[in-house]
C-alpha cells in the first residue's frame, strides 16, 4: 500500500472514531426512560379505601388518586388530599354503583338523569345494566360534567379523568362525551398519552406482590401504567358485596389490603430502586408533555395483568 493509501485509510478510521464518540452521548441523550405510574382508583369510595391511600402517602412514592366525586367519602378523600398538593388528582367518572349494600346516585339528582338510575335512583350496579337502560347521552353529559364541577370547586388541583367500571367509555358516542369534557375544562385522560397499562385486580391476593415487582422488571422504555384499588381489610369492606363478581362476591377486603400491602412493601421500594425506573404522576406527565400530546387509545379495554401481555 502506498504512503498515500494509508494516509487516507488512517483520516478515514480516524473519522470513523470521531464520529462514534460524538454520536454516543447523543444516542444516550435521546433514549427514551423508562417511567412507571401509579394509579390508585376508587379513592373516596369509602372509608377503607381513604385510610389505605393514607398509609400509601406515608411512603412518600409519587402516585395518581382517582376520586369518586358522586360517593358520599369523597369529601374525607378531599380532606386528606388537601394536605398532599404533590399527588396527581383525577375524577374517576362514575356511572356505575356496584355493591349490593352500599349505593350512591347522580350528582345532578335522579331526576335530572333517570336513564341513569334504578328504581331507587341509584347507578346501575353493572355496565351491562347500564347499557339495557338505554341511557341518554345528554343526561350522561349534564352528570359528568357535574362530578368535574364538584371536583373542581373542592379547590383540588385536577390534573386528569378517567372511568369508573370503563363505562364512560363503553361506546364511541359515550366516549366522544368524556373527550369533549377533557377538552372543556383542560384535563388529561389517562391511557390517552401512549401508557402501558396493567392491573393487579384479577391476580390472586397471594400473587399481588411478586407480580407488582414483575411489572417494575417487565417496565419498558416509555410509559407505564399500573392501576391499584387499595383498601384495608376491616368490617367495612368486607361487608361489600360486588354485583360485578357472583362467584367471589366477598373480595373486595382481602384483595384491596393485598395490593395495599404490595405497594408500600419494601420490596417494592428496593425493586424501583436497583431498576432505575423513573416514578412520576400524571401531574408530571401533563406539565411536562402537554395535553396535545393526547391520542385516544384503538380500544380501552379492560387491563391486562403483566406488561408482556401489552402491544
Amino acid at each position: 500500500m502506498s504512503r498515500d493509501s494509508r494516509t487516507r485509510v488512517a483520516f478515514a478510521v480516524a473519522s470513523l472514531i470521531l464520529l462514534v464518540v460524538v454520536s454516543a452521548p447523543q444516542a444516550a441523550e435521546t433514549a427514551e426512560p423508562t417511567q412507571l405510574m401509579i394509579r390508585c382508583d376508587d379513592v373516596g369510595m369509602c372509608h377503607g379505601v381513604n385510610t389505605a391511600v393514607r398509609e400509601l402517602l406515608a411512603t412518600g412514592l409519587p402516585f395518581s388518586a382517582s376520586v369518586m366525586f358522586a360517593c358520599p367519602w369523597h369529601l374525607e378523600a378531599v380532606e386528606i388530599l388537601r394536605d398532599h398538593p404533590e399527588v396527581g388528582v383525577g375524577v374517576h367518572l362514575t356511572l356505575n354503583s356496584e355493591w349490593e349494600h352500599y349505593k350512591w346516585g347522580p350528582v345532578v339528582g335522579a331526576a335530572k338523569v333517570p336513564s341513569l338510575v334504578d328504581a331507587n335512583g341509584h347507578f346501575h350496579p353493572t355496565e351491562t345494566a347500564f347499557a339495557a337502560a338505554g341511557p341518554n347521552l345528554d343526561e350522561v353529559r349534564v352528570e359528568l360534567e357535574a362530578q368535574i364541577q364538584r371536583a373542581l370547586a373542592t379547590g383540588l388541583r385536577i390534573d386528569y379523568i378517567d372511568f369508573h367500571m370503563l363505562t364512560a367509555v363503553s361506546t364511541p358516542d359515550l366516549q366522544a362525551i368524556v373527550e369533549q369534557l377533557a377538552a372543556k375544562h383542560g384535563l388529561g385522560i389517562s391511557r390517552y398519552f401512549g401508557e402501558r397499562s396493567v392491573s393487579l385486580w384479577d391476580v390472586a391476593p397471594g400473587r399481588k406482590l411478586p407480580r407488582l415487582l414483575e411489572s417494575v422488571r417487565q417496565a419498558r422504555p416509555g410509559l407505564n401504567l399500573v392501576v391499584l384499588h387499595v383498601g384495608t381489610d376491616t368490617p367495612e369492606m368486607a361487608a361489600l358485596i360486588d354485583s360485578n363478581y357472583a362467584a367471589d362476591p366477598y373480595r373486595v377486603a382481602i384483595h384491596r389490603q393485598a395490593e395495599l400491602e404490595a405497594v408500600t412493601s419494601p420490596a417494592f421500594r428496593a425493586a424501583l430502586q436497583s431498576s432505575g425506573v423513573e416514578l412520576l404522576n400524571y401531574r408530571d406527565l401533563v406539565q411536562r408533555r402537554g395535553l396535545d400530546a393526547m391520542k385516544a387509545p384503538e380500544v380501552i379495554g379492560s387491563y391486562s395483568t403483566s406488561f408482556t401481555e401489552g402491544p
